[in-house]
């Protein structure tokens, strides 16, 4: 029998954390636990969470679970099993800082693709890094399962810092197109293998097979996406903003009709079309701000009054279960196949070896396994190698605490027309951001 395990989520405090917990209470048999820490450097926000954590257990009558919550990093990781990182270096107040000094000056504001998402890097490397080391002090056994954005930089810091960590980085925006385009179209995401190949937040479907169906459906589904608008799924349900980018979906599958791409290829290959519909002084940030954390702040001053009916509003779709189907498969050695950001080596045989992608891998007792693929075409791997060059420049610059690396990357950036443009958002960001990044000279 599986002894009971301990798991600590770092960044507890995330308005994500609920759907987490409800996952990991739904897979009690592949994954018993007998402790959950929260731990997060915001005392407010983690003691919010743990007032709702509580009250789930306490709903399910899961008395026999403990919740730690800490900001003490010994009493998080000491003896744990896995850690599910969520970290958010700044918070929302960053993010919104990252999307509107980007906006102001004509640029995609956006949390991880274009200047936005190479400030929120910058700052997420620290913080990653002081994770990895913590648990590498405290529970170096320990397997760290990573959401925190941006995938693909904090990768490759990771990889150069802890080359033998056993951390797994992962993104759960496939899963969520995934569960959109079958709840759209009729069909059963579980019957589907999906290839793809890309880098986080950027890349292509080129084959799901329908198990069931016996054939690959993505032909019908790029026709059903050229002529059929995509509605946002269930757990997206309201948000005006996720529904603009499910829209241009379309766009992108009728003026590239041979793959299914992932759909924050938008801000890359259509800026103008999403600035268009941009609102410059209220992003995505405040959305969030006014929408997740507000409804948590909400729910946990409805249980210090003592209420106990309709607390708990979250949908959060395929996040939560998505983590925690891979900590099952690490923990039973069941070798499913999940999409997983590797170190290329050969993966995608004519993109750099060296450049981290997001794969599909099989994951069991002892890791990772990724697939190998065909070659990809040019016009792919053109899109894909510039972005790699400018990420391992914004690697580069954080270590080499180099103000040229990080311009270099800036300029690069694909959603950036100068670099003109580039050093005056560069300069601006350098000045927002002297609590969070190494300084640049």
């Amino acid at each position: 029998m599986t002894m009971k395990k301990i798991i600590t989520i770092a960044g507890g405090g995330s308005t994500y954390t609920p759907g987490i917990i409800k996952a990991i209470l739904g897979q009690a048999k592949r994954l018993p636990v007998k402790e959950i820490r929260l731990y997060d450097n915001n005392q407010q926000r983690n003691e919010d969470m743990a007032l709702i954590i509580d009250f789930m257990l306490k709903q399910e009558q899961l008395t026999d679970i403990t919740l730690l919550v800490t900001e003490d990093p010994q009493k998080a990781f000491t003896g744990v099993d896995f850690i599910f990182s969520q970290i958010r270096v700044g918070g929302l107040k960053m993010r919104e800082k990252d999307e509107k000094i980007a906006l102001k000056h004509g640029l995609i504001g956006q949390e991880t693709c274009g200047l936005g998402g190479f400030a929120y890097g910058l700052r997420s490397i620290g913080g990653l890094l002081e994770i990895v080391g913590l648990v590498q002090k405290y529970a170096p056994d320990a397997w760290i399962l990573n959401y925190t954005n941006p995938e693909s930089i904090i990768s490759e810091a990771i990889r150069r810092s802890y080359p033998t960590a056993k951390m797994i980085n992962v993104c759960d925006m496939t899963i969520s197109l995934e569960e959109t385009l079958a709840e759209n179209y009729g069909y059963n995401r579980k019957n589907w293998i999906a290839t793809y190949y890309g880098l986080n937040h950027f890349g292509w479907y080129t084959e799901i097979y329908d198990k069931e169906l016996k054939r690959d459906v993505m032909p019908e589904l790029l026709e059903k996406l050229a002529n059929q608008e995509l509605k946002v799924a269930d757990f997206n349900a309201g948000d005006t903003s996720w529904q603009q980018t499910f829209t241009m979906l379309s766009v992108l599958a009728k003026n590239f009709p041979t793959q299914i791409p992932n759909n924050y290829l938008e801000y890359y290959l259509y800026p103008d079309m999403i600035l268009e519909h941009t609102d410059k002084n209220y992003t995505r940030a405040n959305m969030v701000m006014d929408g997740r954390e507000k409804k948590t702040k909400q729910m946990a001053q409805r249980i210090r009054n003592g209420e106990t009916k309709d607390i708990l509003d979250f949908n959060f779709g395929e996040h939560g279960q998505y983590i925690v189907d891979i900590a099952t498969s690490l923990l039973n050695d069941e070798h499913r196949r999940f999409m997983i950001i590797v170190p290329n080596n050969g993966s995608i045989p004519n993109l750099r070896a060296d450049a981290v992608v997001e794969v599909p891998a099989y994951v069991g007792a002892t890791g990772v396994e990724s697939i190998a693929l065909a070659p990809i075409n040019d016009f792919h791997k053109g899109l894909m190698e510039a972005q790699v060059a400018a990420e391992k420049l914004l690697v580069d610059a954080y270590f080499e605490g180099s103000y040229q690396k990080a311009l270099q990357a800036f300029t690069l950036n694909q959603t950036v027309p100068s670099a003109r443009i580039a050093k005056i958002v560069l300069d601006e960001m350098i000045e927002a951001n002297q609590e969070y990044w190494p300084k640049l000279t």
